[in-house]
């Protein structure tokens, strides 16, 4: 049995001169699945299991690992030209690096602890996809299924053709939201065939510039993501549970900080734009003299508001007090009347007689009526607190 493996690892991998990228592939299914033990175990508290690496308190990240892995394997494999041995030690340093870095791969993207949440899930699907990326290279895949070695002009515009339809097969495939299948139709020719001539999912590019003009169509899209989808998203869960551990529910601590602080903002923010609104309601009412019905809360049944009043609605509805000053500043505004209530002062009086009295010139045929009714109703305007450059 032994002698018979030796000799398929010799035909097939060291005789091609594969090995570089087997022992690649071996540190990084290797090192992934050792991070990912060694994380379960400390999040289960062992004690017997060494922990974090925290120096001086300093949590460090095994990605911090994994950079310095690629640095040295990148930087020897250039330093001695890939000859043997050391191009497959480097090869073995390179995937130990891979497999450290993309395990925390959503901690990059995130630039935050994400590590335990549903967000940590995209760390898992990038290190699936390199290992099936490496194993594919390794059994003889090419990417679009290119072989090279064409025998003559007719078979190298078919390679072309075909190259270039897979490529299209696999762009259509991600565009319709089938990230595996395009994926994975980049090695292997005819995978991504299947996805561009299926039904895209709902959710996807594809759905939302096409879809929307043909119902029927993104009605069944919908059926077929919850009769099928869904199930298959539920296998990849529990499988991604066996790999790499359940993510912990809710949010992590760094997320419930920041929105803590988020809404903290959006609170002061929200008083800003009350306190602001309430106090040009407040100008607005000493400029117009709203009357109760127009006014909400406004006290007097149908008298207009004075100054006093204007300022007590805007109290009423502002979320914080105004001060003295704005208080004198808005009693000015409103006509100068210091008593507050229906009866506040004579200026809402004036204000009728003066409009009785510009509805009488108005109504007069006498020569001048037109001039007399511009007077009255500048004085209607002077009495209720308005200016020629304020109306």
């Amino acid at each position: 049995m032994w002698s018979d493996l030796i000799g398929v690892y010799q035909r097939h991998i060291a005789e091609p001169g594969k090995q570089p990228l087997f022992l690649l592939l071996v540190g990084f299914i290797g090192s992934f699945l050792f991070i990912r033990f060694s994380v379960r175990m400390i999040r289960r508290g062992v004690r017997w299991w060494p922990g974090n690496v925290t120096p001086g308190g300093l949590h460090i990240h095994h990605v911090v690992f994994g950079m310095f892995f690629l640095l040295v394997s990148g930087i020897g494999t250039f330093a001695t030209v890939g000859t043997h041995p050391w191009i497959d030690a480097f090869a073995g340093f390179f995937g130990i690096g891979c497999g450290l870095v993309l395990d925390e791969f959503a901690l990059l993207l995130h630039l935050e602890d994400v590590y335990w949440s549903d967000q940590g899930r995209k760390s898992v699907d990038a290190v699936i996809i390199g290992i099936v990326f490496t194993g594919l290279l390794l059994v003889g895949y090419l990417p679009l299924g290119y072989t090279p070695g064409g025998s003559g002009s007719r078979g190298h515009w078919g390679l072309i053709g075909i190259i270039s339809l897979n490529g299209a097969c696999a762009v259509l495939s991600l565009l319709k939201g089938k990230l595996w299948t395009g994926l994975i139709g980049i090695m292997v020719p005819g995978v991504s065939w299947v996805g561009a001539v299926r039904l895209a999912r709902p959710f996807s590019p594809w759905a939302r510039w096409v879809y929307t003009r043909h119902p029927r169509l993104y009605g069944r899209a919908r059926r077929r993501e919850a009769r099928w989808h869904r199930r298959a998203d539920a296998v990849r869960e529990w499988v991604f549970d066996v790999i790499a551990g359940k993510p912990t529910p809710g949010a992590t601590a760094v997320q419930q900080v920041t929105h803590r602080v988020a809404e903290r903002m959006a609170a002061r923010m929200a008083a800003h734009l009350a306190h602001s609104r309430a106090r040009h309601l407040a100008r607005m009412a000493a400029r117009h003299r709203l009357g109760s019905t127009e006014w909400p809360g406004a006290v007097g049944g149908g008298a207009g508001l004075s100054g006093g009043s204007a300022f007590a609605a805007s109290a009423r509805y502002g979320p914080n007090r105004p001060t003295a000053r704005r208080t004198a500043v808005a009693r000015r505004r409103a006509g100068g009347g210091t008593g507050a209530g229906p009866g506040g002062g004579a200026g809402l009086g004036a204000v009728r007689r003066w409009r009785t009295l510009a509805a009488a010139h108005a109504s007069s045929p006498a020569a001048g009526g037109a001039r007399r009714t511009a007077a009255a109703r500048r004085r209607i305007a002077v009495t209720a607190g308005r200016t020629r450059r304020g109306r």
